[in-house]
């Protein structure tokens, strides 16, 4: 099983200490995860760029040359989950990636069955922001484990309202993991509201020139924010319809509060 699918289903959850004396008080395991994706050519001092994620992504253009890299860096970045990031133009079986210690795939709409065969990794579907609502909700019955979106930004990359829209769209209609692309420079106020809009982790790419230290700060930022288990409990409301009266209507979890609140 992917460690970083583990995680990232870990991170949205809310236990609780076990039963005793004194009544169960819940403890929050509520966390953002932080992605980092390198860039085509190597990053010297890698683990100081890497320092403070959660897993790391690496761009494949090729199966062989891939794997080949991915070996490397698992070599000298063990204690993360890593995983490949497919192109369009990718062909063949992911067999070498296994065996580099692949952790789990994000992989575009049009690859093929065959490349995703294997139950040894965990399968992020990357999809772009534009897709239709009616496909949308068909995600939702496929065996990936997790949504990736993602979009080409045109210089500089910065969050904006239709960001926040789209991903909205797709936490309210989605029951799996939420991952959406973020810029290096994103504040603790844009990262807090992307977690109540149901995002669950967010990938960040390591830029050439980039400061070393830049994903500690996001690490050290993502663990200082206050996070609820809101996001989560809306996508499930959304999907368990309740029938109401004798007219037998549907209403929601959120609705029926709502009406609960004004009868007050």
């Amino acid at each position: 099983m992917s460690r970083f699918i583990d995680k990232l289903k870990q991170a949205s959850q809310v236990i609780s200490q076990p039963m005793g004396f004194r009544a169960a008080q819940p403890i929050s395991k509520l966390r953002l995860l932080l992605i980092a994706c390198l860039p085509q050519t190597g990053v010297d001092n890698l683990v100081d760029y890497i320092a403070g994620a959660d897993a790391g992504l690496l761009p494949i253009a090729g199966l062989s040359s891939g794997a080949k890299k991915l070996k490397e860096i698992v070599r000298v970045v063990p204690g993360i989950p890593w995983g490949g990031l497919l192109k369009d133009n990718c062909r063949g079986g992911i067999k070498q990636l296994v065996q580099a210690d692949c952790d789990f795939i994000a992989f575009p709409a049009n690859t093929s069955l065959k490349l995703l065969a294997d139950d040894k990794v965990g399968k992020v579907l990357v999809i772009a922001p534009s897709l239709d609502e009616g496909l949308l909700r068909a995600v939702d019955e496929l065996p990936a484990d997790a949504v990736f979106i993602t979009s080409k930004q045109q210089g500089e990359h910065f969050l904006t309202w239709h960001h926040l829209m789209s991903f909205k769209r797709f936490s309210d209609l989605l029951t799996k993991p939420l991952l959406v692309s973020v810029p290096a420079n994103v504040t603790a106020d844009e990262l807090q509201t992307l977690w109540e809009v149901g995002v669950d982790g967010v990938v960040v790419d390591v830029e050439i020139g980039q400061p070393a230290g830049r994903l500690r700060e996001l690490r050290q930022m993502i663990d200082s924010l206050v996070l609820s288990s809101k996001h989560k409990r809306a996508k499930i409301a959304a999907l368990l319809p309740r029938v109401r009266g004798e007219a037998g209507m549907l209403i929601t979890e959120e609705e029926e509060e709502e009406e609960e609140e004004e009868e007050e």
